[in-house]
């Protein structure tokens, strides 16, 4: 993998994005990345880019943040995402991950990453576990929504499918309303995929508003996903969090490949929920 593609990819989001470290920790693990002897415009081919969006909001607890990003990180450990990105034409997809909260914190963790089998994807999960935990005050889902619009059309990738993550323990509060954002994506052709979170919180203090799960999966179902083979997974217990991701991702990869998982943890709802309502307080 020439490490110089992903450093220029990561630079290619200034305008947008606040960078991290993680633009410059390439540098210093470059030598331990998968070399290839591919033409950079040939690894620009890829079945799938797939943005992670996840939120750092107040409202996520420590916690539930570390069990997120643990998740994220056992999933790409996974032999079976391996498996699921060699079924496709090509054998390689892109991965972003991009932390987010407030309509202006939208900070990518780690820039675009060109994954083709088990090395490429343990090098991702070992540098995501090595990378400090972001927070920010709001939860703008249309920010995310935004910010991913942006990194697509900046990515130089080129793809039949493209994908948006969102994980979230609750409704669009911050920002620009969140249908009018999701539907420009859609008419580009853009699935998004959801991840309710919908934790318990035994002995909770700090006085955010808590959603059920049903709400927070209705919510999801009808005002987040959207789509070709859009889907939900909502999550209501830590030890579910990384089997929800692992399988969540392999369905994503694989899909129309022949090999699609059908996961869900919770039936969708009837509820119904109102997409441009202002949901917790403003930083929360």
């Amino acid at each position: 993998m020439d490490d110089l593609v992903r450093i220029a990819r990561c630079a290619g989001a200034r305008p947008v994005l606040r960078l991290t470290a993680a633009c410059f920790l390439l540098f210093a693990m470059a030598s331990q990345a998968h070399a290839t002897d591919r033409p950079a415009d040939q690894l620009a081919e890829v079945d799938l880019q797939l943005i992670l969006a996840v939120d750092v909001s107040p409202s996520m607890s420590n916690v539930e943040q570390r069990v997120q990003r643990d998740g994220y990180v056992s999933a790409f450990r996974h032999a079976d995402i391996a498996t699921a990105i060699k079924s496709g034409e090509r054998g390689r997809i892109a991965v972003l991950y991009l932390e987010w909260a407030g309509p202006n914190q939208q900070t990518v963790i780690m820039p675009w990453t060109i994954v083709e089998g088990r090395e490429d994807a343990l090098i991702l999960a070992d540098r995501l576990a090595a990378l400090p935990l972001t927070e920010g005050r709001g939860t703008s889902i249309s920010g995310a929504l935004w910010a991913a619009h942006d990194l697509f059309a900046k990515s130089g990738l080129r793809s039949p499918r493209r994908v948006v993550d969102v994980s979230g323990d609750g409704p669009n509060n911050a920002g620009a309303p969140l249908d009018p954002v999701r539907q420009v994506l859609l008419a580009e052709g853009v699935t998004i995929n959801g991840l309710p979170i919908a934790l318990p919180r035994i002995g909770w203090a700090g006085g955010f508003a808590i959603y059920d799960r049903s709400y927070l999966q209705s919510y999801f179902e009808r005002c987040v996903i959207g789509g070709p083979d859009a889907f939900a997974i909502g999550v209501t217990e830590a030890t579910m969090f990384a089997t929800a991701v692992r399988l969540k991702l392999v369905r994503e990869i694989s899909m129309n490949m022949g090999q699609v998982i059908h996961a869900a943890y919770t039936t969708r709802s009837d509820r119904t929920a109102d997409c441009n309502m202002i949901a917790q307080s403003p930083g929360r």
